[in-house]
């Protein structure tokens, strides 16, 4: 049952987050809080994880979220499921493409959904912060954002930064 669980609701995600892998947070989130499948702090972790490994972060989340829940069949469950969704309106979208590429409603739905999902994230952004603030936290996302602001990097050094301090202070349980 689990299984069946696992896949109408990243189905359900894949259905409906629109704008990349972030745009996923949103019902991850509320996965978390339905199913404790999970905790919210796992989640946060999830994130960090899916961002610094190699391929889309939407399906990195849903893989590390599956194998969470019930282990490597949860995780191929997981991925297939948020992938399908995708994978069946791009074969329908494109025998349809040409036919409707300039319909000013298709054009108007595309321009509302952007700002719609940035709302999304915001909130879940806002509110993963509120959950998870902490002194260490935050002293290192003054150090980089300072850094970044005078000194002119990648973004994936920064993040790979934060993500080497927050393994330092997890070794060390310089968090709670």
């Amino acid at each position: 049952m689990i299984y069946l669980n696992l896949f109408l609701e990243f189905f359900h995600i894949g259905l409906f987050s629109f704008g990349g892998g972030y745009s996923t947070l949103p019902f991850l989130y509320h996965i978390a809080e339905v199913h404790n499948w999970y905790t919210t702090q796992q989640l946060t972790d999830m994130i960090a994880l899916s961002s610094v490994t190699p391929g889309p972060v939407g399906i990195n989340m849903a893989t590390f979220a599956g194998y969470k829940t019930a282990g490597i069949l949860g995780a191929l469950t997981a991925t297939t499921s948020v992938m399908l969704p995708s994978f069946i309106i791009v074969i329908i979208i494109s025998g349809l493409l040409k036919q409707y590429r300039q319909n000013k409603y298709v054009k108007s739905v595309i321009k509302v959904l952007k700002p719609v999902g940035c709302g999304l994230l915001a909130a879940v952004g806002v509110n993963m912060f509120i959950n998870s603030i902490n002194l260490f936290g935050l002293l290192i996302f003054a150090v980089l954002f300072l850094l970044s602001m005078t000194q002119k990097r990648d973004p994936a050094f920064y993040l790979g930064v934060s993500a080497l301090a927050g393994l330092v202070a997890g070794l060390f349980n310089l968090v709670p």
